[in-house]
């Protein structure tokens, strides 16, 4: 017990180490006199760790800590290797030259080290602790602070930013909601705009789900704590299947991702305004499917060499609505039409047919569809006669309708001045933001099965009916009454984030684009009306919490803080209240 404490001890000095020496190598910058010392110190801090990982595999007995030794172990001597086949390779060259490409190599190892680390650490907090919905919630808590102190480092910004500003842009990162009071593309360099990146991925796909991806990779199973911890950020019903689930929701990210920036790349090819095209397309593709919204063109879709773009855009667009689907609800679809076919063309195989589309999918699919019908239909007649006359060809009208409708389902890219749009359509943009993606997405809003719930549980009281069924099957009055507080808490927040920004606002402040403010801001959406950058300082901290509060949920906070262990055994009587 004492070695293992002594080893404990050890695994943190070097975690410390490791970030400290990350911090001051990409935060800040050094002259050419310490580029030397710096690069023996990187090579030195990685041969440490890899000794004292090559120890811990043999000292170490049981299988998940051997396993994770032997990945560290692996990862650095590797890292190791292609940098000495790299010197190797450039012996011709300068030695600054030769430790540029060394250096980006091993600190890009010792960044995976670092994080892979942070996931285990996180992992033994919800391991340990019995409230998941606090721990899901303190989790993003923490990684908005990390990713304020790293944007505020000097490397980070062309200039400098204020902490207030550091801290809107990292909650907007982390909560993907894509509003900001900054340029991304003129005040943050390229280490602080993938620092931004790196928020929005993790925020996107959530904490919990990425270190129930490395506890699945290091263990292969999951042990019962941790599956009631994670199941419902995954939607996972069955606990066998939970850290598994979030192993595939992370390979089907990557996967999508990928492809995503190979499309977007080829797209963009033909353009010598974008000087780096494979960082600009893997950028907008992780900002696409984690519906955040942010851009690296100054003026987003805006700026006019991308403007009338229409394969880009119908890219971003199918990226954004797999984002807003999320894994369970594609997945699901695509093991039925799967089936479907098999029955199709193999009738005599299939015996009969089983029911592998879900409720849940059915009603997420067609609330989805039908938003997107409505908004496109509705953007096209609204604004014939306004946005839409720029476009001289038809399908140019078409996209830009179709990526106005997607566009408010929580990802917020803009391909116009929004305050340019008339005012029906701002309205029913706001609606659009306040519905959002589905459950389980890396989207926000008070999602499409409790706007669906919503509607179908006030057709079931129309009818005389006390329960809503459909599909064949009842919907349980504990997910009605989820949707409604769902619903009541988000115009609650909203109404009550209006009202503040209202008071900390000059007298005469335009009250619709700071309802519009509020609802991008709540939904995750990330769309404004000229209105971000102008704000006051008191009305930047109300955004910032009405992002927070709107990406984790305030019932999952209100459940973490409230929710009773114990049981009543029993009921009060029935009384009836008058409503009318």
């Amino acid at each position: 017990m004492e070695k293992d404490s002594i080893l404990k001890f050890i695994y943190r000095f070097f975690d410390i180490f490791v970030l400290a020496f990350l911090v001051f190598d990409f935060g800040y910058s050094v002259t050419e006199i310490y580029k030397t010392p710096k690069f023996i110190g990187l090579v030195s801090i990685t041969i440490a760790i890899l000794v004292f990982n090559i120890f811990k595999f043999y000292y170490y007995t049981t299988t998940g800590k051997k396993r994770i030794a032997f990945f560290n172990s692996a990862i650095l001597a590797l890292l190791l290797l292609i940098s000495a086949v790299v010197a190797l390779v450039n012996l011709d060259l300068y030695y600054i030259d030769v430790f540029k490409k060394i250096t980006t190599i091993i600190e890009a190892g010792l960044f995976l080290y670092f994080i892979i680390r942070l996931m285990l650490l996180v992992r033994y907090i919800y391991q340990v602790y019995y409230n998941p919905a606090i721990v899901f919630i303190g989790s993003f808590f923490v990684i908005i602070l990390v990713g304020t102190i790293l944007l505020l480092l000097p490397t980070a910004t062309t200039g400098s930013i204020t902490f207030t500003d550091a801290l809107f842009t990292a909650t907007s990162g982390v909560c993907v909601t894509g509003l900001t009071v900054i340029n991304v593309s003129k005040e943050l360099t390229i280490v602080g705009q993938t620092i931004l990146l790196s928020l929005i991925q993790i925020g996107g796909l959530g904490i919990l789900t990425f270190t129930s991806f490395f506890s699945f990779f290091f263990r292969g199973s999951s042990s019962f704590r941790e599956g009631l911890n994670v199941k419902d950020f995954t939607a996972q019903e069955n606990l066998k299947d939970v850290l598994k689930a979030a192993l595939n929701i992370v390979a089907f990210t990557v996967f999508i991702e990928a492809i995503g920036a190979l499309f977007i790349y080829t797209s963009i090819m033909d353009k010598p305004e974008i000087v780096d095209k494979v960082y600009f397309s893997i950028f907008h593709s992780i900002s696409a499917f984690c519906n955040a919204g942010f851009s690296t063109a100054a003026n987003g879709f805006g700026e006019s060499y991308i403007k009338f773009d229409y394969y880009l855009q119908w890219i971003v667009m199918l990226l954004i609505i797999f984002g807003g689907l999320g894994y369970t609800i594609i997945f699901n679809f695509a093991q039925f039409v799967k089936t479907s076919v098999v029955q199709f063309f193999q009738q005599a195989s299939v015996p009969k047919k089983v029911r592998l589309l879900s409720v849940n999918a059915k009603i997420v699919l067609i609330t989805t569809l039908v938003l997107l019908v409505t908004g496109f239909a509705f953007f096209y007649i609204a604004e014939q006669n306004n946005l839409l006359l720029e476009h001289r060809t038809y399908f140019g009208k078409i996209t830009s309708a179709a990526f106005h409708s997607v566009t408010p389902r929580t990802a917020g890219f803009n391909t116009v001045d929004y305050s340019d749009m008339k005012v029906p359509s701002l309205l029913f943009m706001i609606f659009l933001m306040w519905v959002g993606a589905s459950p389980a997405s890396t989207g926000g809003g008070i999602k499409t099965s409790t706007f669906a719930l919503a509607t179908l549980n006030i057709v079931a009281v129309a009818r005389g009916k006390n329960k809503i069924q459909i599909f064949g099957r009842r919907i349980s009055s504990e997910s009605t009454h989820r949707a409604f507080a769902i619903l009541c808490i988000s115009l609650m927040v909203i109404g009550a984030a209006i009202i503040a920004v209202l008071t900390f606002e000059p007298a005469g402040t335009d009250v619709l684009k700071v309802v519009f403010e509020c609802f991008s801001a709540y939904s995750t959406v990330g769309l404004t009306l000229n209105f971000t950058d102008t704000m006051t300082e008191p009305s930047k901290y109300v955004i910032i919490a009405t992002m927070f509060i709107g990406r984790i949920g305030m019932l999952n906070l209100m459940i973490g803080l409230l929710r009773e262990v114990n049981h009543q055994f029993y009921e009060y009587p029935k009384e009836n209240i008058l409503i009318n």
